[in-house]
């Protein structure tokens, strides 16, 4: 899973930073133990720069963050991160907003790669940690509420590039 500024409230972490930051209820589903493999954006980004810089033609490259964790651990994660940096006005911690909910029907329990040829033939492996990225994308979410906002009433599809509608 990719991560990062620019990702549409929608997904886990910035639904989970927006509900967290109006203080309303963090939406987990089943037990919160499902894993996936999370990867910084601009990683991503460079993976994808590598490939096409070095990569054979014709071969597959898994791109890969080398950081599973369980959603839960996300959620709690951000909680964390938000309470140190804009505490809730009535002093509770944010994981108390953790509710969980019904999972999805099929909803794979754990997404796992292997991104271990990408590191052998193209020397290629994640530069920012989990625990910096996420840091990095609350406080990018922090900073551009007026982004957030606009997506989340729609306003952002009247804008034209260079002013508004």
């Amino acid at each position: 899973n990719n991560y990062g500024p620019y990702q549409f409230p929608e997904k886990l972490i910035p639904l989970i930073i927006a509900r967290a930051l109006a203080g309303e209820p963090l939406p987990v589903y089943g037990d919160g133990l499902n894993v996936r493999d999370w990867l910084y954006v601009g990683d991503h980004c460079a993976a994808i720069r590598s490939v096409l810089a070095g990569g054979r033609v014709g071969e597959t490259y898994n791109v890969g963050g080398d950081a599973e964790r369980e959603n839960i651990v996300v959620v709690k994660t951000i909680c964390a991160l938000l309470d140190a940096r804009q505490p809730l006005a009535d002093g509770r911690a944010r994981e108390s907003l953790i509710t969980f909910v019904a999972d999805r029907p099929g909803h794979d329990r754990r997404y796992a790669i292997d991104a271990s040829k990408l590191k052998d033939e193209l020397g290629w492996a994640p530069s920012v940690t989990f625990e910096e990225g996420i840091a990095r994308t609350v406080d990018w979410y922090l900073a551009h509420q007026d982004w957030v906002a606009r997506v989340l009433d729609g306003s952002y599809r009247l804008e034209r590039i260079g002013g508004a509608a």
